[in-house]
């Protein structure tokens, strides 16, 4: 599980959409060594199967041996068959209900909600392990279908207990907002990758963040 007993807001980074594993490798190590994150997404849409499983064998035992969750995104299949810790289902992918089935009940799975209060409910409501609201802000590695606003984190954040993920197009300079709302985890891809002072200084440079504007319990 993703641990979410902290009490401010924490990193869930995910991969670029495309990568060689071994050249990334050094670069997902840096990026774990520049502070907290909760989580690594394998996110790579275009990849075949064998490209998938070859970066996950790369880069799973680097990501699981920090004690970090390991999530494929889109795959409950290949999730389980390489052990992942979870899966991040999105709107167009396969229903939650197939998810759990696949993975059991002790595995992640999160799902994707847009701006949508109430399909966050449902997903909630059946089981899954957080909801992921967004996009909040552009962002140049995918084209939004949503839109959303920081107040349906703060809803959410005082109205229920499954953890909230935001993501769209966020940055070091604008996630404030999103952290004093009650966002449990921010999804980061671009502000991580292509930081100009690399991954390692890009993860430190948000924990400063969440801790200049993290919330109390």
């Amino acid at each position: 599980m993703i641990d979410d007993t902290r009490t401010t807001t924490r990193l869930y980074l995910i991969t670029p959409p495309a990568l060689d594993p071994d050249r990334f490798a050094p670069e997902l190590e840096a990026a774990l060594s520049g502070g907290d994150v909760a989580c690594v997404q394998l996110r790579l849409k275009e990849a075949d199967d064998a490209a998938i499983r070859r970066a996950a064998r790369v880069l799973q035992p680097l990501v699981q041996g920090r004690g970090v969750a390991f999530v494929m995104n889109d795959r409950p299949d290949l999730a389980a068959e390489l052990d992942c810790d979870g899966v991040h289902v999105g709107e167009e992918d396969m229903p939650y209900a197939e998810a759990r089935r696949r993975l059991g009940p002790d595995r992640i799975v999160g799902v994707t909600c847009g701006a949508s209060r109430h399909r966050a409910l449902v997903a909630a409501e059946a089981g899954a392990d957080y909801v992921a609201f967004g996009a909040f802000f552009p962002s140049g590695t995918k084209a939004a279908k949503h839109h959303a606003e920081p107040e349906v984190l703060r809803d959410w954040s005082e109205t229920t207990v499954v953890p909230c993920c935001a993501i769209g197009g966020i940055t070091q300079a604008n996630c404030g907002p999103l952290v004093e709302a009650g966002a449990d985890f921010l999804a980061v891809i671009g502000a991580i990758w292509g930081y100009s002072q690399g991954p390692k200084q890009a993860v430190a440079d948000f924990n400063a963040v969440f801790a200049r504007y993290g919330r109390a319990y």
